[in-house]
C-alpha cells in the first residue's frame, strides 16, 4: 500500500496518488507516514531530475501533488508537534528580482525532506530577512536570484542580518540562474546550491 503511494508520486500519476491518500486515511495509515512516503517519494523525484530524467515541470508537478496531498493529511493530524521537522528555513527572492519558479521548487524540496519553510515570495528586502529571521530563528536562509543584479541584493541582506548581530546565527546559502561560487564569496554567504537537491543537501549538514 504505502508503496504504491511512493510509486504514484514518483510516477507523476497525480489522480492515483491522490485516490490512494485518501484509501490510507480512510483505513486508519497515521499521517505522518503518508507524509513521509510523500518524503521518499520526492526523494526519487530529486534523484531522477539530477539524472536528467526528469526538468523543471516535472518538480513543479511533483510540489503540487505534494500540496495536494499535504491538504488531504493535515486535518487528520491532531497536534502539529506530531510532525518531526529537520529545521527551519527563510527563503526568499532577493529585492529586485521577481524570479520565482526556482526559488518554488526549493521551497517544495526542502518541505518535502522535512524542513519547515518560510518562504518571504519575491523582490524580498533585506530588513524583510532581518525581520523574519528574528521572529522564527532560523537555522538556515536560502537567497534566490535569477538576475545578476541580486547579487548586490544578496550581499545586502547579508551584511543587514550581521548588523543586527544575525549573522553567526545562522547559515546562508544562494543560488539561482548565473549564481555562482563567486558570487557566494562576493555575498559573504556560507554555500552555493546548483540546484534544489543541492539546497536540500546543504540544509541537512547544517541542521544535523
Amino acid at each position: 500500500m504505502v508503496d504504491r503511494l511512493v510509486t504514484a508520486i514518483a510516477e507523476m500519476r497525480e489522480e492515483e496518488a491522490l485516490a490512494i491518500t485518501r484509501e490510507l486515511l480512510g483505513a486508519g495509515t497515521p499521517p505522518t507516514q503518508i507524509l513521509d512516503d510523500c518524503r521518499a517519494a520526492m526523494e526519487i523525484v530529486g534523484q531522477r531530475f539530477e539524472q536528467g530524467k526528469y526538468f523543471i515541470p516535472e518538480l513543479i508537478l511533483a510540489g503540487e501533488m505534494l500540496k495536494a496531498i499535504s491538504d488531504l493529511v493535515k486535518p487528520h493530524i491532531k497536534q502539529e508537534a506530531e510532525v518531526k521537522k529537520l529545521g527551519k528555513v527563510v527563503l526568499g527572492t532577493v529585492r529586485g528580482d521577481i524570479h520565482d519558479i526556482g526559488k518554488n521548487i526549493v521551497g517544495f524540496m526542502l518541505d518535502a525532506n522535512g524542513f519547515e519553510v518560510y518562504d518571504l515570495g519575491i523582490d524580498v528586502p533585506p530588513e524583510a530577512f532581518v525581520e523574519k529571521v528574528r521572529e522564527v530563528q532560523p537555522q538556515v536562509v536560502a537567497l534566490s536570484g535569477f538576475l545578476t543584479l541580486s547579487y548586490d541584493s544578496m550581499k545586502e541582506t547579508v551584511e543587514a542580518l550581521k548588523a543586527a548581530g544575525l549573522r553567526d546565527r545562522v547559515k546562508i546559502m544562494v543560488g539561482g540562474g548565473t549564481v555562482d561560487e563567486k558570487v557566494c564569496t562576493y555575498a559573504g554567504a556560507d554555500a552555493f546550491g546548483a540546484d534544489a537537491m543541492a539546497a536540500v543537501t546543504l540544509a541537512r549538514q547544517w541542521t544535523r
